[in-house]
């Protein structure tokens, strides 16, 4: 199995941004340090989260920093780009990593609608948008004289440069919370990123992929291809009892959570008439969205999902409001005590 740290860190004022990114970028240093297999963006504007906004740029800063480790976007919401404008910084990007890349795509913001309002767009507009975007996006990496002739984008230019540092370029992956995105996503024999789901519902969702993949026709090697670049998002923590896991831990999930659940209201202004996308309610059971416990508990809790077929996890390790130094103590005990039991 391969691990993933989401690396996503709040600024409760404005005048702390500066030192919130910096400490953002300590903790994606450490992820490397420790041996996690994955750092993963995301992005968000106009809000009191994510104060490093663009995945793109902090990605960069990131590169920079670390070696080894992989940069995954989790997720680049294609609403707000132009394809082609995207390709471009992509491929800069994994030239900058030297192929350490994952491009996780989303339609758009679930909660914010300041983000539409601020970028001009609409949220039926990037739903409507999102497979020719996606489509657009992989042949600017890829085509040479390309001649794109779309509903949304019509575009005509020479090989796009830098080319990409992986061949035939980063892996793209889509994040997808429902079954029909799923669905979507497995016609193409693409790999996708899913949402917080209790193991069961991943081996659910994962054997409705492969046999749709089977339906359309893909062979062995495009089924284990999918299996293997799929990640599914979890919360985690860590401590050395689960006394002291569930102390220290469930309050500050369970506040993340409740944060996210106000920003939908707090963001979405009167005045604004759109329905936004609604996530999957992972309702009140901490369980459902937070692995808690000691090493050996965790750990038996990340067999569970093994054994539903999931190979590769996100991780949420940095609750709203959780010391730092806790935070390390929890990613270093799972780096040690836990992740070395899946390699």
């Amino acid at each position: 199995m391969k691990f993933g740290t989401f690396i996503l860190q709040v600024s409760p004022r404005p005048e702390l941004d500066g030192l919130i990114i910096d400490n953002t970028l300590k903790e994606a240093k450490l992820a490397e340090s420790l041996g996690f297999d994955a750092i993963w963006l995301t992005e968000h504007y106009f809000a009191g989260d994510t104060v490093y906004a663009d995945p793109l740029v902090f990605g960069a800063a990131v590169a920079a920093v670390t070696r080894r480790i992989t940069i995954g976007l989790a997720v680049v919401q294609m609403a707000f780009h132009h394809p082609v404008k995207l390709a471009a910084q992509t491929a800069l990007l994994d030239n900058l990593s030297h192929g350490r890349l994952i491009v996780g795509t989303g339609r758009g913001s679930a909660y914010n609608a300041y983000e539409y309002m601020g970028f001009g767009v609409s949220v039926s507009e990037g739903r409507e948008k999102m497979m020719e975007a996606e489509e657009l996006l992989l042949r600017s990496w890829t085509d040479e004289n390309l001649d794109f002739d779309g509903k949304y984008w019509k575009v005509k230019f020479p090989l796009m440069r830098p080319v990409t540092y992986q061949k035939p370029h980063p892996p793209l992956i889509r994040a997808c919370l429902g079954v029909e995105s799923l669905s979507e996503m497995a016609k193409l024999g693409r790999p996708v990123l899913l949402g917080i789901e209790k193991p069961k519902e991943y081996r659910k969702r994962l054997d409705l992929a492969k046999d749709i993949m089977l339906e359309e026709g893909f062979g062995d090697t495009v089924i284990e291809e999918f299996l293997e670049n799929t990640w599914v998002r979890k919360s985690v923590y860590v401590a050395e009892t689960q006394g002291q896991a569930e102390e220290e831990a469930i309050e500050a999930f369970q506040l993340e959570r409740h944060h996210i659940s106000m920003a939908r209201d707090k963001f979405n202004p009167k005045d604004y008439h759109e329905n936004l996308p609604v996530p999957p309610s992972t309702g009140s059971d901490p369980s459902h969205y937070l692995i808690c416990g000691s090493p050996e508990l965790v750990s038996e809790q990340i067999l569970e999902h093994k054994n539903a077929g999931v190979r590769n996890m996100i991780l949420g390790m940095t609750p709203y409001g959780l010391s730092r130094d806790k935070v390390q103590k929890s990613m270093e005990l799972f780096a040690k005590k836990v992740a070395p039991k899946f390699r």
